[in-house]
């Protein structure tokens, strides 16, 4: 049976999966973006959590980040969208169905990285922090 922590981040990346983007978890950067863009998950950091006694519970403030990529003539408006799109999906449900507290994203700071021979790649990293609890920190 997967952790709570798991079972929220898989359900972050199926909901990260309904956008139009390919949606990747924990994969490195492929050699080509696909048209319309490029999202990848990477499952972050739960850092130390607060601990609540009786009844025991480990209270996260669990820090993901997306990768958001995008290439071609119009990557500032495709940057752009991918982003938006991203904020509207989170927003739809910031549970996740009941199973973590709160999402909630952080603004991207985009930059522009030049590949020899193609059109250059606008990217950033979102940072995404998950609020949830568990009573075991490996549970």
């Amino acid at each position: 049976m997967p952790t709570p922590r798991e079972t929220i981040l898989t359900a972050l990346h199926a909901r990260l999966s309904t956008l139009p983007a390919t949606v990747l978890r924990g994969e490195v950067l492929p050699e080509r973006v696909p048209a319309d863009g490029l999202l990848i998950l990477r499952d972050g950091d739960p850092d130390d959590p607060e601990v609540t006694l009786s009844p025991l519970a480990y209270h996260y403030q669990h820090r993901t980040e997306i990768e958001a990529v995008v290439q071609g003539a119009d990557r500032d408006a495709a940057f752009d969208a991918l982003c938006a799109s991203v904020g509207t999906a989170l927003a739809a449900d910031r549970t996740l169905g009941g199973l973590c507290d709160w999402i909630e994203a952080e603004a991207p700071r985009p930059v522009d990285l030049p590949v020899e021979g193609a059109a250059s790649l606008k990217a950033a990293v979102i940072p995404v922090v998950l609020h949830y609890s568990t009573a075991d920190p490996l549970s």
